[in-house]
């Protein structure tokens, strides 16, 4: 009976998604699915959601729950970690309102800035203390890794570990892919793309259709899009959607100026991708905010939605069990299938460069194709990509491994060189306030990283 083991269950929606993904797989519908999480309330919703599909899908899996996570471990086939440490109170709070009051906005701050850097001196620890009990008590296990900041914790995960068998996952680039498809009124089963770079940063090295067994070149359309879309003459499918019940529409202008830019389209959504760079996000500067229609706090607002809707689930279930069962566009089933029955596909995953993509440093975690069978995953090389995206890709590493870094060796001034190096901040603050809005937001995390107080 194959075993997946879900460290973070309560995350439920998702917990939910990548359940219905398995179940609607024949071979999967009689698994062990094993749910552990720290609250108690949070794993008991996952499991009345895990029970719901089952009876849905006609299967009837093995559901196990979990608050001792090497129990929970115990011959696990498969681990899926989806934790977020801090929670969105205190931690994800604090991390938007002390750089606030230096000035520096942040729309995710999961990733890179300094949300992504304390997230990640928060998460770190956790991840390495899970990779020590795989070691000890599944050690064949296949991780699917899916927590921001992904390159920072991956970095950490395979210098402390490097025997632990890891991947990183992301839905960014498939998620893309289908975006650009619906701009270009294509259907995503005819595409065929090459993607590389970093998480939240790699690039569509080409973007094709296939067509009486030959392939169109789609960038050409694409970069007159982008004219339109910047220009207000059109937007993009995925601009039409509002999120979160907030009033905010998440446009994506700020990524087809890029492709205007640097000649490639990239896989992280605009409002991610705005944190990443010193050029959207200024102080004074309205006119650029409003121009590129970038949702400041829009993580804010996601996380007060999922707290809304918790609430409501806590109180009633039923609208949640009564939505229809659609399939995510998330990895992890085909992994899970691919290595169970020996099919071959190829993905996208997080791995250690080890000489894949050649303009960028072999201790950076990258974003490659990965071919996947039962003997596991192989990333693919790349080779040297163009150098405006490595150039590019380079500032978003040195925040990477400083915050790994820092996490490993619990060194506090790494904490002030992934700041200080850190376009976003960098572009904003003075080396002092970058240096007292560290100080201030380790003294507000202490109860999580007394190991820097």
């Amino acid at each position: 009976m194959i075993k997946l083991t879900i460290i973070g269950a309560g995350s439920a929606v998702f917990t939910k998604n990548i359940v219905v993904d398995l179940l609607h797989i024949s071979s999967f519908k009689n698994m062990h699915i094993s749910l552990m999480d720290i609250d108690e309330k949070r794993l008991k919703l996952a499991k009345e959601l895990v029970d719901t599909v089952s009876a849905k899908l006609n299967a009837n899996p093995k559901i196990t729950l979990h608050t001792d996570r090497k129990e929970a471990l115990l011959n696990a086939d498969f681990v899926q970690t989806t934790i977020q440490v801090g929670g969105y109170k205190p931690s994800t709070v604090l991390d938007f309102d002390i750089p606030k009051k230096y000035g520096l906005k942040q729309t995710i701050g999961d990733t890179l800035g300094i949300g992504g850097i304390m997230r990640g001196l928060r998460t770190i620890p956790i991840l390495l203390d899970i990779a020590k009990d795989i070691m000890e008590v599944c050690p064949n296990s296949l991780w699917l890794q899916y927590v921001n900041p992904m390159c920072s914790n991956m970095i950490a995960i395979k210098n402390k570990y490097p025997e632990v068998n890891s991947i990183g996952l992301c839905h960014s680039v498939q998620g893309t892919a289908e975006m650009l498809a619906d701009d270009l009124n294509e259907e995503i089963s005819n595409i065929e793309f090459k993607c590389a770079g970093i998480n939240h940063m790699a690039f569509f090295l080409k973007f094709e259709k296939k067509q009486n067994g030959s392939k169109i070149d789609l960038y050409p359309q694409l970069k007159n899009l982008a004219d339109d879309i910047v220009n207000d003459k059109k937007i993009s499918s995925r601009s039409k959607k509002v999120h979160y019940e907030s009033n905010k529409k998440l446009h994506e202008k700020v990524r087809y100026e890029i492709l205007r830019k640097f000649g490639y389209f990239v896989t992280e959504s605009s409002e991610h991708f705005a944190e990443y760079v010193p050029w959207f996000i200024k102080n004074n500067r309205d006119d650029i905010i409003n121009k590129y229609q970038i949702p400041i706090d829009e993580y804010l607002d996601r996380c007060e939605y999922h707290a809304k809707t918790w609430k409501e689930l806590e109180k009633d279930i039923t609208p949640l069990q009564n939505e229809p069962l659609k399939l995510s566009h998330e990895y992890a089933s085909h992994i899970m299938e691919a290595v169970t029955n020996n099919k071959t596909i190829t993905i996208n995953a997080n791995v250690m460069n080890s000489n894949l993509i050649n303009n960028l440093p072999d201790n950076c975690c990258v974003e490659v194709p990965c071919l996947i069978n039962s003997d596991g995953y192989k990333p693919q090389k790349i080779g040297n990509l163009p150098e405006q995206l490595t150039a590019l890709m380079r500032t978003n590493i040195n925040v990477q491994i400083l915050t790994a870094e820092a996490a490993i060796t619990e060194k506090r001034e790494h904490i002030y060189h992934a700041a200080m190096l850190d376009p976003l901040t960098s572009s904003i603050l003075s080396i002092d306030e970058i240096y007292s809005m560290v100080d201030q937001l380790l003294n507000a995390h202490k109860n999580y990283l007394p190991q820097f107080n």
